[in-house]
């Protein structure tokens, strides 16, 4: 993997390296949210219905480096579904690395459901070694959130028909999870960007071209822009990782 910029041949970067490029800012307590997704060049968020087929193993790199910096990853009850989400994985060397800044050994996943339709003997309860933590709404049936602290989950009530992405932050914020790292799905990424709470978005351009029908990294119900700029761009077999942060 390399640095494209205005030195294009550069040694092959470490992780190290990555760990370096991707840090988060010092915090003052306030999230940091960080999105991270992967796309094809034609703009599809999945191919055969997942992300999977677009990943590659640049891309898979840096996608545990950015889990290995955040707090805690932060997802919508339809990706957990569709991606069969368990909780992270990660390493002994890892994990001295993240005791090394102050963090716990393994960032737990916080999911965002407005009704807590998240089935409590899924792989996110079943094979994880951190409880998951479900942010919902005052809606939620009362039965299906019993069943989901029984599983072990923290639920989290931040909304009254609806998760309020600002409400989520700050009671992730409250427990000290401040580096937020989101791996989507569409429609949370949308409402994040509509709350103007998105402070830098990760994307890996994988060099297909797809088609078909599916849809695009963020969705929401309004239009909304939020002005970035590109802070690098890594080039790994063809796939191109960009890291775009806030303009100030």
């Amino acid at each position: 993997m390399h640095r494209l910029g205005r030195e294009t041949e550069q040694t092959e970067l470490t992780e190290d390296d990555l760990r370096a490029l991707y840090a988060y800012p010092e915090l003052d307590g306030t999230p940091w949210v960080r999105a991270n997704f992967v796309s094809s060049v034609d703009g599809a968020v999945s191919l055969d219905g997942t992300s999977e087929g677009l990943s590659s193993p640049g891309d898979k790199q840096v996608f545990g480096v950015l889990r290995e910096l955040c707090d805690v990853v932060l997802v919508g009850a339809g990706t957990v579904r569709e991606e069969d989400y368990r909780g992270v994985r990660t390493s002994q060397r890892r994990r001295t690395a993240r005791h090394g800044r102050g963090q716990s050994d393994v960032p737990p996943v916080a999911v965002v459901t407005s009704r807590a339709r998240i089935d409590p003997t899924s792989a996110l309860f079943t094979d994880t070694s951190v409880a998951p933590i479900i942010l919902t709404t005052e809606d939620a049936d009362p039965g299906r959130t019993r069943a989901l602290q029984s599983a072990g989950a923290e639920v989290l009530v931040v909304g009254e028909d609806r998760v309020d992405p600002a409400q989520a932050l700050e009671a992730l914020a409250q427990r000290g999870l401040v580096r937020v790292l989101c791996e989507g799905g569409p429609g949370l990424f949308g409402d994040l960007l509509l709350a103007d709470l998105v402070d830098e978005v990760c994307v890996t351009t994988a060099p297909l071209a797809v088609a078909g029908g599916a849809g695009r990294i963020a969705r929401s119900a309004a239009v909304t822009t939020t002005r970035l700029q590109v802070a690098h761009v890594l080039s790994d077999d063809g796939a191109l990782m960009t890291r775009w942060v806030r303009r100030t």
